[in-house]
């Protein structure tokens, strides 16, 4: 069945809205992949880049804004849902109180940092994507898309670590001389995070071409 462009899109959209919002709610998981320890929220956030870059080959870039905006919005309802359902009083027959709030009880900080850093890396994909696809002239997606997604990836990573964690002590106060995140530290972090990212980027290449010719090849192309 060939489905409509209109369909296929509206389905990256789902996809790319869903990732964002699965990465945020299992992020805090730090997993052991046997090579490296990382948050679990990194096996979908190649997924947000790889889906922006394939909207903005077939749609634009005005398209592939949209996306973003929308992203943003549905993280902002995230939010504020997120902190009332914390904020309201237990009922007596709830079956998890103290699990629920320190699974969802993450600090406001977090929240920003993670909305913050993915809201200038994903403009900052669009923008470079775009600007790399008139230099190239149209041709060389697979240049285009990793170009666009590593600088993105690496504005992602840094962002997020200097707002979430620089000169948090362990009670939570802010004093970056009795902190352990220092820059040099949050360096420490970015440097092989990013690196990871890299290698899931230059992974989904194939993903990106197979996305666009699945993308054209709908009702209003034919």
């Amino acid at each position: 069945m060939n489905l409509s462009l209109n369909l296929k899109t509206n389905i990256l959209l789902g996809l790319f809205v869903g990732s964002l919002i699965a990465a945020n709610l299992i992020g805090l998981k730090v997993a052991n992949f046997y090579l490296f320890d990382a948050s679990v929220g990194i096996l979908l956030f190649p997924i947000l880049f790889l889906v922006t870059d394939i909207i903005e080959e077939v749609h634009g870039k005005k398209k592939a804004k949209e996306f973003v905006i929308v992203g943003f919005a549905a993280l902002i309802i995230v939010l504020i849902v997120t902190v009332i359902a914390v904020l309201l009083p237990f009922a007596d027959r709830s079956l998890v109180k103290e699990e629920y709030t320190n699974i969802f009880g993450t600090t406001i900080r977090i929240f920003i940092a993670s909305i913050t850093a993915f809201l200038i890396a994903q403009l900052h994909d669009v923008w470079a994507f775009n600007f790399w696809k008139e230099k190239t002239k149209g041709k060389y997606l697979w240049l285009r898309n990793n170009l666009s997604t590593i600088v993105s990836q690496l504005i992602d990573t840094t962002l997020f670590m200097f707002i979430a964690f620089y000169g948090v002590t362990l009670n939570s106060w802010f004093d970056p001389v009795n902190s352990k995140f220092t820059i040099i530290y949050l360096f420490e972090l970015i440097i092989p995070y990013w690196l990871v990212k890299i290698l899931f980027a230059l992974g989904d290449t194939p993903f990106c071409y197979l996305g666009v010719r699945w993308l054209r090849n709908s009702k209003e192309h034919t």
